[in-house]
């Protein structure tokens, strides 16, 4: 009742008590009663009129129910069953595993990831599921596979023609604005694609990523308030995760601190204030 009460009072009195935001929407368990909208950045922000994954589909399965993170625009949903339509048609493969998309309203998580804050960001495991019908439980204890070796540098054994053909299909989906996978997955598409390269542009390296990608959607047309990120460098950015791999191998060294530099800042954790102005309406919504 308290933890209740503080939220009313951040809602009801953002001057004098506002929780961090994160709290706010951490505490949500459905989507707002209002008509889909991204609002905001992919990590400041939040999203009204989400629906939730089905936990279980023809195709798919969504993981970690407990985080109650299947929640989404409608065309992140649209979009994820679609692929897990094509990745059924894979060799070894029922579908996909679906990990974490936004909370019932999106905003700051509770805990991990600082995007999928406005229900266009989805992660997508890679282990290739060979059933679909997993328990709650079992869902919560199984792990995905890891297709990286040398600190991201390689794909490992794991990695098959079917992972790389579920991520062209995701890249060349128009609603598609980027996808995040570790470097040497990259460089390893860059160097089997034999057909057209322009879907490359799309898959972007980054830290992480290789026990899941990460598909982010562009603003959906016509909504106003939702703030794309810029477009990926031209060309297939090949060049761009060979120069990743080489810092992977051989990592620079690192810049010279100046001792005398005041130690930096912790993170200040995001108020409703820091949101768009439209959140707060999404969080009143009942």
């Amino acid at each position: 009742m308290a933890f209740v009460a503080s939220i009313f009072c951040a809602l009801a009195f953002p001057a004098q008590a506002e929780a961090p935001a994160k709290q706010l929407f951490g505490a949500e368990t459905k989507g707002s009663q209002q008509r889909p909208a991204p609002l905001g950045s992919y990590s400041k922000g939040c999203v009204a009129g989400a629906v939730a994954l089905p936990e279980t589909g023809p195709t798919w399965q969504a993981m970690r129910l407990s985080r109650n993170r299947n929640w989404g625009h409608p065309d992140t949903i649209d979009f994820i069953q679609d692929l897990s339509r094509f990745a059924a048609k894979q060799p070894g493969w029922e579908g996909l595993y679906v990990g974490d998309i936004s909370q019932p309203r999106g905003g700051p998580m509770l805990s991990g990831h600082r995007s999928h804050q406005i229900g266009l960001d989805a992660d997508i495991w890679m282990l290739p599921p060979t059933r679909l019908d997993l328990s709650r439980k079992a869902r919560e204890n199984i792990s995905s596979i890891s297709l990286r070796r040398a600190k991201g540098a390689y794909v490992n054994k794991n990695w098959s023609a079917q992972h790389h053909a579920v991520l062209r299909a995701a890249a060349k989906d128009k609603r598609v604005a980027r996808i995040f996978v570790f470097p040497g997955a990259k460089v390893q598409m860059c160097k089997d694609e034999k057909g057209d390269r322009r879907w490359l542009r799309k898959i972007r390296p980054w830290w992480g990523h290789h026990y899941h990608f990460h598909v982010r959607l562009a603003c959906p047309r016509g909504a106003k308030g939702c703030v794309d990120q810029a477009a990926p460098p031209k060309g297939d950015g090949c060049a761009d995760a060979e120069q990743w791999v080489r810092d992977i191998l051989s990592p620079p060294a690192p810049k010279p601190r100046d001792p005398n530099a005041p130690k930096p800042k912790p993170r200040r954790e995001a108020r409703l204030s820091d949101l768009p102005d439209q959140c707060a309406r999404v969080l009143r919504s009942r």
